[in-house]
């Protein structure tokens, strides 16, 4: 066997193979220790980029949950007050199909978190998933996590970053959530195992969202399949809990184990907290094989192939915002019509709601049986007008990430001016927003159907469309943050659990009427079953349009991509 000699160094005696320091091991293979190093520094990283946005998602509920239980003390201090409002309000199909029943409406925790069940859920949830998909398909969409594993980083490092920091944000709400509850004089004990519970149902979407971030190769379509999951369960607690013949829909969503965890009842169902533990482990389980087997940048969903050649409607901004926002708006769409069909086939239910004495008494005092359906059906396109808040600021913050994205830059470096580049967006989630509203009034008024489904459907159109001025509102704030305070625009979301506190508990606080006048929902006039004026649907909609210039403006003259 013939030995090679290593030729020595030009200039020296020094090998060239002793000189050079050993390969670091790959650790972006398989499975093993190294597929999660870096962790930690990633986790540090995530906290510094969540610094803005956790503490604003978690001061809104600590927000919502200490007004409710204040409230609730102020107004409902004594029993007979509390069975009385059990009896009358927390009967109706519309606030059980909201809130969930009114079991433990008698006590005064029960009754500060009978809105909490949905409203803590949504926020948590919602929170949960942004933080778990912006650091792992959020940094491996626009190409930064490739940049990261090709140094020490293992191949699980984003991922269990991503999933660290959304727990200990579940983790860090159950002070806030007991604390606030305490506040109202609910005991210490049952306020932090409720506080416990909501955070497990945190848990089960953070999971989730570790799924789906497996799935596509877009952010906002992982974001996208997660609240869609998160629609669908609070649609089959709604359902199971007003419709007996299906209640077990109920056991299927993590928000009726939340309900029927029944934290202020003398026996709370302690063993309820082991399913959302279960299902995170789960979850959790399927989204590290999923990753582990896919390609980085991949989604186990196949992309699907583009033409040879671009259609002619992406030969400008307009239509590549389009080509940008129309899987989500088809995401929406399909939550909206399904929405829209189960509340209107609910308001069905108060017909039978109404039959017994008692309750004919209360609805003459009300002006009769037509105006609860109207009160009810009027709740739910105020309901959707919050929605689609929410639809309108994600699908305007589009711009911001493209800019952060450096996706804006070469659309801005043709002949396309930053005015009509964002006129595109801002086009396509308006024109979006007003869509889905549309969608509501439809298939509301065809689940209410009747012999008249024909003037329902008018009806329920109109009272949805009433709503949009307001929701524009939303929309104006978010584009001015973006055009004059670009690194604050995930404000927008803040000021949107403001309004929501304010038309939530502002009755109950009784809040000085300036104060109501905040929120821009406060305004819209009331279409079924009231006297429409034209006035604050004009005055809305000449606020969101001044809002909106000004975000122009400043956007015209920062640089793109700044802070």
């Amino acid at each position: 066997m013939t030995s090679t000699r290593r030729a020595p160094a030009r200039g020296g005696g020094t090998d060239t193979a002793e000189r050079t320091p050993a390969a670091a091991p790959r650790t972006d293979s398989g499975g093993g220790q190294h597929s999660f190093v870096g962790t930690g520094t990633l986790v540090r990283l995530a906290l510094r980029r969540d610094r803005l946005m956790v503490p604003i998602w978690l001061g809104v509920l600590f927000l919502l949950t200490i007004m409710s239980s204040l409230s609730v003390k102020d107004l409902f201090g004594s029993a007979a007050s509390r069975d009385q409002l059990a009896g009358s309000a927390g009967a109706t199909p519309a606030t059980v199909a909201m809130y969930g029943p009114s079991w433990d409406v008698g006590t005064l925790g029960g009754l500060s978190t009978w809105k909490m069940n949905t409203m803590g859920t949504v926020l948590l949830g919602l929170l949960s998933i942004f933080v778990v998909t912006r650091h792992t398909r959020g940094d491996e969409e626009p190409g930064r996590l490739e940049l990261i594993r090709a140094g020490v980083a293992g191949r699980y490092s984003a991922l269990t970053a991503g999933v660290l920091v959304a727990l200990l944000t579940n983790v860090v709400s159950i002070p806030l959530v007991g604390l606030g509850l305490m506040a109202g004089s609910v005991g210490a004990g049952p306020s932090f195992g409720y506080a416990l519970a909501l955070a497990l149902v945190g848990f089960v979407f953070t999971g989730l969202a570790a799924l789906t971030a497996q799935l596509t190769e877009s952010s906002r379509a992982a974001n996208g399949i997660a609240a869609a999951v998160l629609a669908v369960a609070f649609l089959l607690r709604a359902l199971g809990d007003t419709t007996s013949q299906i209640s077990w829909l109920d056991w299927l969503s993590p928000m009726g184990w939340l309900v029927r965890f029944r934290a202020f009842a003398p026996q709370p169902h302690w063993w309820l907290l082991a399913p959302p533990v279960v299902a995170l482990l789960a979850l959790l389980v399927v989204g590290y094989l999923l990753a582990g087997r896919r390609d980085l940048g991949a989604g186990l969903l196949p992309a699907r192939l583009g033409r040879p050649a671009a259609s002619r409607i992406l030969s400008g901004p307009f239509g590549l915002a389009w080509r940008l926002h129309r899987g989500t708006l088809l995401g929406w769409s399909v939550g909206f019509a399904v929405l829209g069909g189960a509340l209107g086939s609910v308001s069905n239910g108060l017909d039978d709601f109404a039959a017994s004495k008692g309750v004919r008494d209360m609805l003459r005092a009300l002006g009769g049986q037509q105006a609860l359906v109207d009160s009810y059906l009027s709740f739910c396109m105020a309901l959707a007008a919050l929605v689609v808040a929410v639809y309108l600021i994600q699908s305007l913050l589009r711009m911001r990430s493209e800019e952060t994205a450096y996706r804006a830059e070469p659309v801005l470096a043709t002949p396309v001016a930053r005015l009509r580049w964002a006129a595109s967006h801002i086009t396509v989630a308006t024109l979006g927003g007003t869509w889905l509203l549309m969608l509501m009034g439809l298939f509301a008024g065809l689940g209410r159907g009747g012999d008249d489904v024909g003037h329902q459907i008018g009806r329920l159109l109109g009272a949805a469309l009433a709503q949009l001025p307001a929701a524009l509102v939303l929309a104006g704030i978010t584009i001015a943050l973006i055009g004059l305070l670009p690194r604050w625009s995930v404000a927008a979301w803040g000021l949107l659990g403001l309004f929501v506190a304010i038309g939530q508990f502002g009755d109950l606080l009784k809040l000085d009427q300036r104060v109501r006048d905040v929120s821009p929902f406060t305004h819209t006039p009331t279409v079924l079953g009231g006297t429409v004026t034209a006035t604050p649907l004009i005055v809305l909609a000449l606020v969101a349009i001044a809002l909106t210039a000004l975000g122009l403006v400043g956007l015209r003259r920062r640089d793109i991509g700044a802070a």
